[in-house]
C-alpha cells in the first residue's frame, strides 16, 4: 500500500510559470506541503482547479480559478478528470490517500477510494494552520 498525498492549489501564487510547488505561494500550502514532506509519502499530488492532478514538479502559468465558485457539475467533471488521472498512478481502492484541501476539492473524490485520512477535517483555514505549525514545530526542513 502506498501513501499518497494530495494538497488543494490556493488563490495566492507567484506571477510567473514554475514548478507547481513553488506557484502557490499562501503560508496554508507552503505548511501544506512541509506537513506533506514529514509523512514520507510515496507521492504527493496538487489538486489544480485548472490543471487537475499535478506532479509538485510539473510546470505551470499562474491562473485564476477555483473549485470554491464553480458548479456542481463543473466540479463533478473535474473530479472525474483527475481520478482518471490519480488511477493511472495509484490504486485507488489499495493505496491511502491523505487529503489536505478543502471539500469542494474532495467531495466526489472519497466515494472511489477505501483508504483515506483528512486530518483537519472541519477546521477553519487559521485553526488548520495552527494544527499544521503544532505537527511542524519540531521539524527541520
Amino acid at each position: 500500500m502506498k501513501t499518497i498525498v494530495l494538497i488543494s492549489c490556493v488563490k495566492t501564487k507567484l506571477a510567473i510559470a514554475t514548478k507547481a510547488k513553488d506557484l502557490y505561494t499562501s503560508d496554508l500550502f507552503r505548511k501544506n506541503y512541509q506537513y506533506a514532506l514529514t509523512l514520507d509519502p510515496d507521492m504527493i499530488f496538487i489538486l489544480s482547479a485548472k490543471y487537475g492532478l499535478l506532479s509538485p514538479e510539473t510546470m505551470i502559468e499562474p491562473y485564476e480559478m477555483t473549485l470554491n465558485t464553480m458548479k456542481l457539475a463543473d466540479r463533478k467533471r473535474w473530479s472525474t478528470i483527475v481520478l482518471n488521472e490519480l488511477s493511472k498512478h495509484t490504486d485507488l481502492k489499495n493505496d491511502k490517500f491523505v487529503f489536505l484541501c478543502g471539500q469542494k476539492y474532495r467531495e466526489f473524490l472519497l466515494s472511489d477510494m477505501c483508504n483515506y485520512e483528512i486530518p483537519m477535517e472541519g477546521l477553519t483555514n487559521g485553526r488548520q494552520k495552527q494544527w499544521l505549525k503544532e505537527k511542524l514545530k519540531n521539524v527541520r526542513m
